[in-house]
């Protein structure tokens, strides 16, 4: 994938991390942007897809430029460390998907985003304890905000991530992973270099 055409999936992938917390939260319950972590999706997707550092760049834009035009995340300390969090996201989740190579890609992206949702989760508590909060930061309060309150987002996020970056190979919109047999030929797949 050319340099171009990564920079326009970043880009369209910013855009759907605007604009998804903003459908989220129309739902009337309230709480559905904070439980379902829509913001996290096209991150994610931006570092599994185009690689680690439109990941990382995504990460960093999406909820700065979502703040500036909706309001979400409100500007403070909420923004930074969504900032730090969805940035760590993007770059783990390329970087896992740059070195693990099981020959199926269902399963270097269930890796991926297993690592990157850890990684991001234990940076961001690490964050909050020693910058945040002055070191008054329990793991309670860790564990309660990262993984009770945002459990159905971690479910979402690993039923339907791998779903789509598989409907997009097969689309060939964007390259294979692995090469893909059909009716006894060989699809010659090119590789990510993300």
């Amino acid at each position: 994938m050319s340099s171009i055409k990564k920079t326009v999936v970043t880009a369209m992938l910013i855009a759907a991390g605007i604009v998804l917390p903003v459908v989220f939260h129309m739902i009337p319950a309230g709480i559905a942007g904070r439980a379902l972590l829509p913001m996290h999706i096209p991150v994610l997707l931006a570092g599994l897809i185009v690689g680690p550092g439109y990941g990382l760049a995504a990460g960093l834009i999406t909820p700065l430029f979502s703040s500036m035009t909706t309001g979400m995340p409100p500007a403070g300390l909420t923004l930074y460390r969504m900032m730090i969090e969805l940035s760590v996201y993007g770059l783990t989740a390329g970087l896992v998907m740059r070195f693990v190579r099981t020959g199926r890609i269902s399963l270097d992206l269930y890796i991926a985003l297993i690592c990157a949702m850890l990684v991001g989760r234990v940076v961001a508590g690490l964050v909050q304890m020693f910058v945040l909060f002055d070191g008054v930061y329990l793991i309670s309060m860790w564990i309660a905000s990262y993984f009770t309150t945002s459990m159905p987002g971690i479910i979402l996020q690993i039923l339907i991530i791998p779903s789509i970056i598989i409907a997009l190979e097969r689309a060939r919109l964007i390259p294979y992973r692995y090469p893909v047999q059909r009716s006894g030929d060989i699809i010659e797949a090119r590789h990510n270099s993300c």
